[in-house]
């Protein structure tokens, strides 16, 4: 199958890359970290998520956040809700597209939710159809596509059984992620493979974290399937809570590196996405988690 000629790229650095930060990041930091995003020519960026704050303090702010933007026409903002009262809180914010969630494992699903999976889909049930009635659109995330911290190796079986209880409640598109970056080029395209039973190519997205150096190589075996939407973290943010001093999401600049390097296009321009990634990590006190960012910023001072 020849590659794609364009990828989108949803970059979740807002949301996913900082909910487990420590420190306390400002909403105002936030909204300037999604503007540079977009200046940088991301068109998808996942803003925050409508969770409690009891269990994600850090997302305390997201009504603060999302009323802060200065929205770009041809831009989507997605929020995570958890729940039909997460929903409810969003859907004042005026996302174009909410996030549920569901786990390829049932040891997963079990220790995260306290539910089966097929009792996870069922409580998203109507949240997706109160979002498709609001004319908003869905996404749905699938964890643990080909690894769990607590039962090992996913089959691809298990990733079919999610893609198709995902379909049945009217989710639009799902990411095919590797939550704990244990996933290798071929147990990915099996996963894929798997979701392709419900889902086509265009509604498939790849989410590969880097805890093993693996989601490159597992972004282009993705690629050579045909799939063309990915999700990526500017500077890496985001570490991996199941392994410990792992990271977490691959970095947006890396993914777009590789891509603009093999004559495909993004949208992004690179030089910018350094820069909102030197902004956050400068505020984390940190420098950013990418080898392509280190690289093109030691050029620059050279």
């Amino acid at each position: 199958m020849p590659l794609p000629s364009r990828v989108q790229i949803i970059d979740v650095g807002p949301r996913d890359g900082l909910q487990n930060e420590k420190q306390a990041v400002p909403a105002a930091v936030k909204i300037e970290l999604v503007h540079r995003l977009q200046a940088a020519g991301l068109s998808e960026i996942e803003v925050t998520s409508f969770v409690s704050p009891k269990w994600v303090p850090q997302m305390a702010d997201n009504a603060a956040v999302m009323a802060g933007l200065q929205r770009q026409r041809g831009v989507r903002y997605s929020v995570l809700t958890p729940n039909l009262q997460g929903f409810e809180a969003a859907v004042t914010t005026q996302p174009d597209e909410i996030v549920v969630f569901g786990a390829a494992s049932e040891a997963f699903s079990r220790k995260n939710i306290n539910c089966s999976i097929a009792e996870s889909i069922e409580r998203f049930a109507p949240v997706v159809q109160a979002a498709l009635a609001a004319g908003i659109a869905v996404r749905g995330a699938m964890s643990c596509t080909v690894g769990c911290p607590y039962e090992g190796d996913v089959a691809p079986e298990r990733v079919a059984y999610l893609a198709g209880l995902m379909r049945q409640i009217g989710v639009q598109r799902v990411d095919v992620a590797d939550t704990i970056g244990v996933g290798t080029p071929l147990r990915v395209q099996r996963a894929i493979e798997a979701t392709l039973q419900h889902f086509d190519i265009d509604h498939i997205s790849g989410h590969f974290h880097d805890t093993y150096g693996q989601a490159l190589a597992n972004t282009l075996a993705a690629l050579q399937m045909g799939v063309w939407n990915f999700q990526s973290s500017v500077a890496g943010l985001g570490g991996c809570p199941y392994a410990k001093g792992a990271t977490g999401n691959v970095a947006t600049e890396e993914v777009v590196y590789m891509l603009h390097g093999m004559d495909i296009a993004t949208g992004i321009d690179l030089d910018q996405l350094v820069d909102a990634g030197v902004f956050i990590s400068d505020f984390l006190g940190r420098p950013p988690q990418s080898n392509v960012a280190r690289a093109l910023l030691n050029q620059r001072a050279g």
